[in-house]
C-alpha cells in the first residue's frame, strides 16, 4: 500500500504543469519572473494601446511606484498600461552601478517576455522610461535591447562612467525623449562622484552616444517645445527623432512631462 506522502506526490506528478504566465497577477498582486517580480495596472475603459514600462528610483520598488498616482493615472489616461519593473533593494545592477547582483539584462528581457505572453505587448506597443537611476537601467536597456520597445521616455538620469562606446549598443537604438534639470543636484546634468569608486555619467555626453549609433542627423537639430520646455530635437535617426529637454527645475519626474512626450511619441489621449 502506498504511503500517504507517495499518493500526493502521484496525484501532483499526474496533474497538468501550469506555467507562471498562466498564474494571474495585476492590480495588488506582483507578477513573478525569473529574479524578480513587476506589477501592471490596465487602463479600465479599454482600449489598450500599449504599456509604459517604468523603472523606479532609488530606494523605491514597483509596489511604491504604483502608489505615485501622477505617473500612473496619466499612463492610462493615454489608454496604456502602466508597468512597474521591481529592482533589487531599491536599486538596479546595470553595468558600473553601485549594486551589484542580478543580470538586470536576463532580467528585463523576461519581464518583456512574460508581458507579451500575458498581455500580448509586442515591442511595437512597448515604451520604457524611469526616474533617476531608473532612468539608467532604461537607458541601458535601450542600449543593450532597443528593439524590444518602440520609444523611451526617461527622467533625470543617464548612463554611468566609464560611459558606453557607440558601438556596444544595438544599431536600431529607439526614438528618445529625455527630460532633465539643471538645477538638479542628486544626478546633476554633468554627473557626481558617488564615493571613490562610482559616477554617475554625463547627459549629453550620454545622449551623444545613441545619437551617433542611431546615425541622428545632429547638423540639422531643431527646437521643440514640450511641456512649455524647450527641447533639442535631432531628426534623421534609424528609428526616430532623438529630443532631450532641459527644464529649470530639479531631480523630478512629472506627469505633464509625460503627457507631452507620450503624445509627441504618438500616443495622445
Amino acid at each position: 500500500m502506498l504511503s500517504r506522502l507517495s499518493t500526493v506526490v502521484l496525484l501532483l506528478l499526474a496533474m497538468p504543469s501550469v506555467t507562471v504566465a498562466s498564474v494571474a497577477c495585476g492590480g495588488n498582486v506582483a507578477c513573478l519572473v525569473a529574479g524578480g517580480n513587476y506589477r501592471i495596472e490596465l487602463p479600465k475603459e479599454g482600449n489598450v494601446k500599449g504599456m509604459y514600462v517604468y523603472f523606479h528610483g532609488y530606494k523605491s520598488s514597483a509596489e511604491l511606484q504604483m502608489q505615485q498616482r501622477s505617473l500612473v493615472d496619466m499612463t492610462l489616461s493615454h489608454h496604456l498600461a502602466f508597468v512597474a519593473v521591481d529592482g533589487i533593494d531599491g536599486s538596479w545592477s546595470f553595468p558600473h552601478s553601485a549594486r551589484p547582483g542580478r543580470n538586470e539584462r536576463t532580467f528585463v528581457a523576461d519581464v518583456l517576455d512574460d508581458l507579451r505572453q500575458r498581455y500580448g505587448f509586442t515591442p511595437d506597443r512597448t515604451v520604457i522610461g524611469g526616474f533617476s537611476i531608473g532612468a539608467s537601467m532604461a537607458w541601458y536597456t535601450a542600449c543593450q535591447q532597443g528593439d524590444k520597445a518602440v520609444a523611451m521616455i526617461t527622467f533625470s538620469g543617464v548612463f554611468w562612467d566609464p560611459l558606453p562606446k557607440a558601438e556596444d549598443c544595438v544599431a536600431n537604438v529607439p526614438p528618445i525623449i529625455h527630460f532633465h534639470g539643471t538645477a538638479d543636484q542628486t544626478f546633476p546634468l554633468a554627473g557626481r562622484a558617488l564615493g571613490a569608486s562610482f559616477h554617475q555619467g554625463n547627459a549629453f555626453d550620454s545622449m551623444a552616444i545613441l545619437r551617433s549609433r542611431a546615425k541622428c542627423d545632429v547638423k540639422n537639430a531643431k527646437t521643440i517645445t514640450l511641456d512649455g520646455i524647450k527641447c533639442d530635437d535631432v531628426p534623421g535617426c534609424i528609428r526616430g527623432d532623438s529630443i532631450m529637454c532641459i527644464h529649470n527645475g530639479g531631480h523630478e519626474a512629472r506627469a505633464d512631462m509625460l503627457d507631452a512626450g507620450l503624445t509627441a511619441i504618438g500616443f495622445p489621449r
